[in-house]
C-alpha cells in the first residue's frame, strides 16, 4: 500500500477478515484500542507495542523562533509533543520489504579506475 493512508475503516475491515467479529464488533475493538493509547499518552504514559514500537510523550520548553518572513524573534510556548520510536524489528521488516520490492532506474556511473601499482623487482 505504497503512497495510501490506512484509515480507521480498513483498520475495522482487516479485523472483521482475520478475527470473524461483526463489523460493528470490529469497529467498536478498533475505537477501543485507540482510546487505549490516546488516554494512557494523555496521562503521560509511555505505550509500548511489542515488535511495533513505542510512543511517548515529550515535554518540550519555551524557546525563541524567527519569523522567516520577517526576521522577527517569536516566543514559542512549552508544548507537549507525541513522539514514536520503531522497534527494531519493524525496521527490519520494513527495510526487507524495501529489498524485495524492485530498485528504481538510477543513472550508475562506472567505478574509477584504481592505478596498477608495480613493484620494482630487487636486482
Amino acid at each position: 500500500m505504497a503512497g495510501q493512508t490506512v484509515t480507521r475503516a480498513q483498520l475495522t475491515e482487516a479485523v472483521y477478515q482475520e478475527v470473524g467479529l461483526s463489523r460493528n464488533e470490529s469497529a467498536e475493538l478498533v475505537e477501543s484500542v485507540i482510546a487505549e493509547i490516546a488516554g494512557a499518552l494523555e496521562r503521560g504514559e509511555m505505550v509500548k507495542i511489542s515488535s511495533f514500537g513505542s510512543f511517548a510523550v515529550r515535554q518540550k520548553g519555551q524557546r525563541v523562533g524567527r519569523n522567516p518572513k520577517t526576521g522577527q524573534e517569536v516566543p514559542i510556548s512549552p508544548r507537549r509533543v507525541l513522539v514514536f520510536r520503531a522497534s527494531h524489528a519493524l525496521k527490519h521488516q520494513i527495510n526487507n520489504g524495501l529489498a524485495e520490492t524492485p530498485p528504481r532506474a538510477t543513472a550508475t556511473r562506472p567505478a574509477p579506475a584504481r592505478a596498477a601499482t608495480a613493484k620494482a623487482s630487487p636486482g
